[in-house]
């Protein structure tokens, strides 16, 4: 911002710009010669990942036991090294704190990854997902994810979805160590794909695909997710086929 300013009364726009562009290569130089070289898009993801979720569960004043072990059974899911755990449960303590800059995070991973909503969706299903195995939801809480969902631009009919398909794979997990087989609730499953139950066989295959290719693992992973967290996003692809079956199956789709 100073190089700009000073680059402007030196040369108007073009002096402005010239400066914008030195200043920019001068922070990154001061930056790598203290050792703190500009973070990559992985290491923002996974550091906003668990400051967040800090701030969420301290959102009523209290962390319960029940949300440190969401929280940990996250971590575990991912399947993060030893190392990984510890700077995880590190970014979890911090985020708690009214000190540490929560949603300035979340605005440097925004700017980070413009024009990836699927990468911001991911974000926001990670959270959902620990928020629900937490327990019982307060309504601080839902505040708190709902202002991050709109630093990252998602609206709250795409967070309701988000909601529905994470309880989906709940409702299922459960069900897999009964001696029926896990089976899907029609309603939930036309939650899951964000269409009404008298959509048009075009609007849901259009929906499904498109989540579908929102939840891709190797695009996730090619926009900035992670490796320890792409197997969130393939149980997420296997709960958004099983809702668009269980939709085809009902109406003898093709």
């Amino acid at each position: 911002m100073l190089g700009a300013a000073l680059g402007a009364m030196a040369g108007g726009p073009v002096g402005a710009l010239f400066g914008a562009v030195i200043g920019h290569q001068f922070d990154r130089g001061v930056s790598e010669s203290r050792g703190m070289p500009p973070p990559t898009v992985q290491q923002a993801f996974f550091e906003t990942t668990f400051a967040v979720m800090g701030r969420i569960a301290k959102a009523d004043g209290r962390v319960s036991e029940n949300e440190i072990r969401a929280a940990r059974a996250v971590m575990h899911h991912m399947r993060l090294t030893a190392g990984q755990v510890q700077e995880a449960i590190g970014l979890f303590t911090e985020g708690k704190s009214r000190d540490y800059p929560v949603f300035e995070s979340v605005e440097r991973l925004r700017r980070m990854t413009p024009r990836r909503h699927d990468l911001h969706r991911a974000f926001i299903e990670i959270q959902m997902q620990a928020m629900l195995a937490g327990g019982s939801i307060h309504a601080a809480s839902r505040d708190v994810l709902w202002e991050v969902a709109q630093a990252l631009r998602i609206s709250r009919v795409e967070l309701a979805q988000i909601e529905a398909l994470i309880r989906l794979h709940r409702s299922r997990s459960g069900a897999q160590g009964q001696a029926r087989p896990a089976s899907t609730d029609l309603g939930d499953a036309y939650r899951v794909l964000g269409v009404d139950p008298d959509a048009g066989e075009k609007e849901i295959k259009t929906a499904y695909r498109r989540l579908m290719n929102q939840h891709h693992p190797d695009k996730l992973k090619a926009r900035g997710m992670p490796e320890s967290m792409i197997p969130v996003a393939e149980e997420k692809t296997r709960e958004i086929r099983a809702a668009y079956d269980a939709v085809r199956q009902s109406r003898g789709m093709r």
